[in-house]
């Protein structure tokens, strides 16, 4: 399998994927989906997606803020592996490449938020290092 990355900053570049955030956010329609993307992108919001071929198998939203207690960090946000190609290690490819993207723009970590009954998505973020830190309240 070959794999290619791209850092998505347009709305036009981000609608089609909706079918992957779906599979993570069945409730948010393509409506509502293009109208949030119009406001997080005025707050720097972007997306890294995973292709193969033409076909985009995995994305993850990306902010860049500061906060007290990290520095500079980058988020991963509404991060989706296609169905089809979980547990292929798209995942892994999607986080590392965020990764370096993080230390290219000086950020001196990287988090995440889980929903609590994603239990494989938390043990696979601490299979790459990622650690519990607290909870996230809304």
């Amino acid at each position: 399998m070959s794999f290619t990355f791209q850092i998505l900053v347009q709305k036009a570049e981000m609608l089609p994927h909706y079918p992957l955030i779906r599979q993570l956010s069945p409730g948010v329609t393509a409506e509502q989906y293009a109208f949030l993307l119009d406001d997080m992108l005025a707050h720097g919001y972007r997306m890294a997606a995973v292709f193969e071929g033409d076909a985009c198998v995995g994305i993850s939203g990306i902010w860049v803020a500061t906060k007290i207690y990290s520095g500079r960090y980058l988020e991963m946000d509404n991060v989706v592996v296609a169905d089809t190609h979980r547990s292929k290690g798209i995942g892994k490819l999607l986080t590392d490449f965020i990764e370096k993207l993080a230390l290219a723009e000086g950020c001196e970590t990287m988090m995440l938020d889980a929903y609590l009954e994603n239990e494989k998505a938390q043990a696979f973020y601490e299979r790459e290092g990622f650690t519990k830190r607290g909870y996230h309240f809304s």
